[in-house]
């Protein structure tokens, strides 16, 4: 039992398709040799993947660390996001611990009129002072409503929109 592949043309036993293929029917299926013949090579230095996804998250690895902290200065991150999980992680020294470091960057996103399209339910008033309170999921994608529960999340996620720079610090 066979069928031919629908990129080569040639018949291949049912052996030679995986069950996704197989199952995508005759003159739709393609045989492993076609499906694993597409390689993504990263410019940088020549390695090959065998998914745009995992090319694209190696290419990370090429970006400079030149990215600084806001709070300490530190200037050893790649991207925006990768600073902002430093301090939400707590392991700035510029904070005092994870949930201080949460309740700061999200007051300090809620001022920054630049990210109010990002804070979910934000309010239309503000009293001033400080309110220790920071809602569970706190921000949200503006492109298709996905809410994320630090600011680092939506910044990462930010980058599947192609919006490398939509938030910045």
């Amino acid at each position: 039992m066979g069928r031919n592949c629908a990129d080569c043309g040639d018949w291949c036993p049912c052996s030679q398709f995986s069950s996704n293929q197989w199952r995508k029917g005759e003159g739709s299926s393609r045989c492993k040799s076609c499906v694993y013949a597409y390689t993504y090579n990263c410019g940088e230095c020549g390695r090959s993947f065998s998914d745009n996804n995992q090319l694209k998250m190696h290419q990370q690895t090429h970006r400079p660390r030149n990215v600084a902290c806001p709070v300490c200065g530190e200037a050893r991150f790649r991207c925006g996001a990768n600073a902002v999980q430093h301090l939400e992680t707590g392991y700035c020294t510029g904070c005092r611990g994870a949930d201080n470091a949460r309740q700061q960057i999200y007051e300090f996103a809620s001022r920054q009129r630049s990210l109010r399209g990002f804070i979910r339910d934000a309010p239309m008033l503000e009293y001033g002072g400080s309110t220790n309170y920071v809602p569970e999921l706190p921000y949200e994608c503006p492109n298709c409503n996905k809410a994320f529960r630090q600011l680092s999340q939506l910044m990462q996620h930010q980058e599947k929109h192609n919006n490398y720079r939509a938030i910045s610090y």
